[in-house]
């Protein structure tokens, strides 16, 4: 049977009212683009005769109550039906105070997005016909009261029960913290594990058991696809970073079982206040890269002396961006070889040695084949 839908993904959108925004002189995020960007965004997508809306989320800065409620009431307004997941700055305390709002007071904000069940951080509805949601939560405070990204064990015996009575349906799932690895390392590098779920492992080996193809991911930043034994793990970058991207993507189902992803990504090219938003946010990026840059190139694996991580980081002023832009390719070879190998481990390039450009507009083919950019 046939099955044809369109649909779009914007992530990380980190809105804040101006009054509530933290003007902190470090952050890489342009958060006050957030809203005139979403905006811009909502405009092109109500145009499209769009299925339905993913937000996988960081859909506010630091979880203000204010902003889930402007957030909230303008997604009531929207000609299609929106699903939201928390992202760790949505719940980013377990017991809401001055600025916050609680751990499990999030569901009570978004009922209408897919969380009728107010009790629960995690939700399952049929989008359409034969069509499958399933929204997690990978928020998980510790016995010290660290949030990390973790499935706790309730959540997991709960997924399994649905993904064993989904049967033949298309199931998407849809959480914020990353499922495959979409950097080199990424589960064990010290300053990108965090973005990875800590039970990345069992999550996917449930989703292989249960033939679960698409996992629609945000909060590292990157337009990025990765594949594991079956499993596409799509992460879209964020709404107030560099290069401010979205996507729109087409399910197709044919007579003969064959299924396929058309992946179309876009970017905010401006805002009223931000012209240029695209020179603008790069350059931003690019002067608040070096901290960053002498973190990565003094911590393992590389392990360079500071003298010479501070002689390198200049070469490296936009390695973020474009990493963050996705279908990135790298070539240092005025660096020390082993330096060099090390960065280019970061470009778009498959198992093979060759490029695949599959990160902002790509066909995938859904019956183990990874398909390659347009």
């Amino acid at each position: 049977m046939t099955l044809n839908f369109r649909f779009a993904v914007v992530s990380d959108l980190h809105l804040a009212l101006p009054h509530t925004i933290w003007n902190h002189p470090s952050r890489f995020h342009l958060v006050e683009v957030g809203i005139p960007a979403f905006e811009s965004v909502l405009e092109h997508l109500t145009q499209l005769n769009l299925d339905f809306l993913l937000l996988p989320g960081d859909l506010t800065q630091h979880g203000e109550p204010e902003n889930h409620i402007w957030l909230q009431k303008r997604l009531a307004e929207l000609p299609f039906p929106v699903y939201v997941v928390p992202g760790n700055h949505d719940v980013p305390v377990l017991t809401a105070d001055e600025q916050s709002i609680g751990f499990a007071d999030f569901p009570l904000y978004y009922r209408k997005f897919g969380y009728e069940d107010a009790d629960k951080l995690y939700y399952t509805c049929q989008l359409l016909p034969g069509v499958r949601l399933i929204g997690l939560n990978s928020n998980f405070f510790n016995d010290q009261g660290e949030q990390v990204g973790r499935l706790d064990i309730q959540q997991l015996n709960w997924l399994e029960e649905v993904l064993a009575a989904a049967n033949d349906e298309l199931v998407l799932v849809m959480v914020h913290h990353n499922v495959v690895e979409h950097l080199p390392n990424q589960s064990r590098h010290p300053m990108a594990n965090r973005y990875m779920l800590e039970n990345a492992p069992q999550l996917l080996q449930m989703l292989k058991q249960y033939k679960v193809s698409l996992v629609f991911t945000g909060h590292l930043h990157v337009q990025d696809v990765a594949y594991s034994e079956g499993v596409y793990d799509i992460t879209t970058g964020s709404l107030v970073s560099y290069p401010h991207p979205y996507r729109v993507l087409e399910f197709h189902r044919d007579n003969h079982g064959r299924k396929w992803l058309q992946i179309c990504s876009h970017r905010v090219e401006s805002v009223p206040d931000f012209p240029k938003l695209q020179e603008t946010s790069r350059k931003w990026m690019g002067d608040r890269s070096v901290p960053f840059l002498l973190k990565l190139l003094t911590l393992p694996p590389l392990n360079l002396p500071p003298a010479q991580a501070e002689e390198l980081a200049p070469n490296l002023r936009d390695f973020w961006a474009n990493i963050a832009a996705g279908d990135a390719l790298f070539e240092y070879n005025h660096f020390p070889p082993e330096v060099s190998r090390y960065f280019e481990k970061y470009g778009a390039i498959a198992t093979s040695g060759t490029p695949a450009l599959i990160d902002n507009n790509s066909t995938l083919l859904l019956e183990g084949t990874l398909g390659l950019g347009d």
